[in-house]
């Protein structure tokens, strides 16, 4: 039984205020214990959300991590930095860090193994654009992210991956895939990973991101082959954020 995944992407919002309100405001209503809740915050509230939660069933993520453990890139944060803050889970390969950072699947394959050899759990990002989809091309797309995403990954770590499938279009547009759509490409992807692990694809968490609100994350997690979600807007409101977990 995969344990669902609710997971909540800040991005570029909340001071260390902001955000330490709205962690107070998270644990002051019942959480659904079954499911796991993380907080994906920028690196300046990390340290100030770890020490709020304590207590609680809730894990702390960050939204990217360089592949290297220390050296000459300035601005970048090393898995040994989020080692220290014992960040549970790191974001990789979100589209805006594709589309706006020139990431690529071979640097998102880069640290995906560098934040597995630290213990930092994976959430990598794979999607289509609308343009890749009208085409007809959303699959075939897809099953490349994954394929070099996945290069070189042992079968030993696949437990401890989550793919968050996030169709670009969908992305803070307030359009959804349907349920059955997100379920489908959700499904397609697992086939994926039992054609590179065999059983491990009824092993791996796999979320749908794009949109998801109180409104609709239940028929969502209702499918078959989805184990959560990665959720941007909902994730910075708690009433929102606690009714996703909640669902």
């Amino acid at each position: 039984m995969r344990t669902p995944i609710i997971a909540g992407n800040w991005k570029m919002n909340n001071t260390m205020e902001e955000g330490l309100k709205l962690v107070a405001d998270i644990k002051s209503q019942d959480l659904n214990k079954n499911v796991e809740a993380v907080l994906c915050v920028p690196f300046t509230d990390i340290k100030s959300v770890k020490e709020a939660i304590k207590g609680t069933n809730i894990k702390v993520g960050a939204q990217n991590m360089h592949w290297e453990e220390s050296g000459a890139y300035t601005g970048e944060i090393s898995p040994i930095m989020l080692k220290e803050l014992e960040v549970d889970y790191v974001i990789l390969g979100h589209s805006e860090r594709r589309q706006y950072f020139n990431e690529t699947d071979e640097t998102v394959n880069k640290k995906m193994k560098s934040a597995l050899a630290h213990n930092i759990k994976p959430i990598i990002c794979v999607g289509e654009t609308l343009e890749e989809r009208e085409s007809s091309k959303e699959k075939e797309v897809v099953k490349n992210q994954i394929i070099k995403g996945f290069q070189d990954i042992d079968e030993k770590h696949v437990e401890d991956i989550v793919i968050a499938y996030e169709p670009i279009w969908a992305i803070g547009t307030g359009k959804t895939a349907s349920a059955d759509d997100a379920n489908d490409m959700i499904a397609f992807i697992r086939e994926i990973i039992g054609q590179l692990y065999g059983d491990l694809k009824d092993v791996i968490r796999i979320q749908y991101g794009g949109s998801v609100k109180p409104e609709n994350v239940a028929e969502l997690m209702n499918k078959s082959d989805i184990d959560g979600a990665l959720v941007g807007g909902a994730s910075l409101k708690a009433d929102d954020f606690v009714k996703l977990i909640n669902y």
